[in-house]
């Protein structure tokens, strides 16, 4: 049980580390929004989708997913057009310094939206989830299963309450917003990156 531990605690830690979407996401939310609990919507929805996609990953039902080229197609054709337009809005995007008017910009329906989009819109991060994640847990019966599983959903909340608390501590820093320019132009290079990435995949693998 302790084996299954371990292995759950580090490989979820190896794949959700990654500068992506999804973090970057929620670590600007942290920063911009006028109080932390502003952004816990974004914090939520974020685990809420890695759980999902945790369970589905465990559960067997990822091999279906992966075993059927059209789903596979359209995951990457429908993701790659949401990361290059989430892209240009990040390129675009300029810090405000009225935390009011970035919690009016970023109501409570749109930060659900944005953020189950960035997770379960992202072709790259599904696979992932469902390909390393579920092909891991097939070593594991029952119990150990069940607490593999779970602490791959563990770290995952853990990582998206503290992403947004370093967003937040940041935000209080960086008061002239220079560093989230910095961010939300990287953030963009990283979503193209990975648009790209993915149709050069649907092509050339």
């Amino acid at each position: 049980m302790l084996a299954s531990f371990i292995h759950g605690f580090i490989l979820a830690l190896g794949l959700i580390l990654p500068l992506g979407v999804q973090n970057v996401f929620v670590f600007n939310q942290g920063a911009l929004q006028p109080r932390f609990i502003k952004a816990l919507p974004v914090v939520i929805t974020a685990a809420l989708c890695d759980t999902l996609l945790i369970l589905v990953a465990v559960l067997g039902v990822s091999f279906i997913i992966l075993g059927s080229f059209w789903i596979k197609t359209i995951l990457i054709v429908g993701g790659s057009v949401f990361l290059i337009y989430m892209g240009w809005i990040s390129w675009n995007s300029k810090p405000s310094q009225d935390k009011e008017d970035v919690a009016k910009k970023f109501p409570f329906k749109k930060q659900v939206l944005f953020a189950a989009s960035v997770s379960l819109l992202n072709p790259h991060a599904i696979m992932d989830t469902i390909g390393v994640i579920g092909t891991s847990s097939l070593k594991y019966q029952g119990e150990e299963k069940v607490i593999f599983a779970v602490t791959c959903i563990l770290v995952s909340w853990i990582w998206f309450m503290g992403l947004a608390l370093a967003g937040r501590i940041s935000g209080k820093l960086d008061q002239s917003g220079r560093f989230m320019l910095v961010l939300n132009k990287l953030s963009a290079l990283v979503m193209w990156g990975a648009a790209i990435y993915l149709v050069f995949s649907l092509f050339f693998n």
